[in-house]
């Protein structure tokens, strides 16, 4: 019977919340090392922005000088084709065999001189409208 009592006792218990003090010191210390741990990784997140522009501008140049190598060698064969088609010995075949044409003869050739200018007239003559 003993046992039983002690099932029917009922204890009284307080649950009343428990009021801390706030601790202005610890949290000052807080905030002075959330504000440096702040400052560090904003500038490690600084650091490797800039480090990776820096490899994204490298990229670039490397792919710019690549299509400028590829730029000028495609420069350089037009102007070989160019210089082909300027040819004379080109042209003159390309005239007798193509469009028919004939070298002309030394005597059907007519030389038609450059004729200069004549002098100015003095400053008596004087054009008017």
């Amino acid at each position: 019977m003993s046992v039983d009592f002690e099932y029917q006792i009922r204890k009284d218990v307080r649950n009343n919340p428990i009021v801390r003090e706030v601790d202005h010191q610890r949290q000052r210390e807080m905030w002075r090392w959330m504000l440096v741990g702040g400052f560090l990784v904003g500038v490690l997140l600084f650091s490797a922005w800039q480090h990776f522009v820096l490899l994204r501008h490298g990229y670039e140049v490397e792919r710019l000088q690549r299509e400028r190598a590829a730029q000028e060698e495609i420069n350089r064969k037009l102007r070989l084709e160019v210089e082909t088609l300027r040819a004379p010995a080109r042209i003159e075949r390309y005239a007798t065999e193509e469009l028919g044409m004939s070298v002309p003869a030394p005597d059907a050739s007519v030389v038609i001189e450059r004729v200069n200018p004549a002098a100015p007239a003095g400053k008596a003559v004087v054009a008017s409208r």
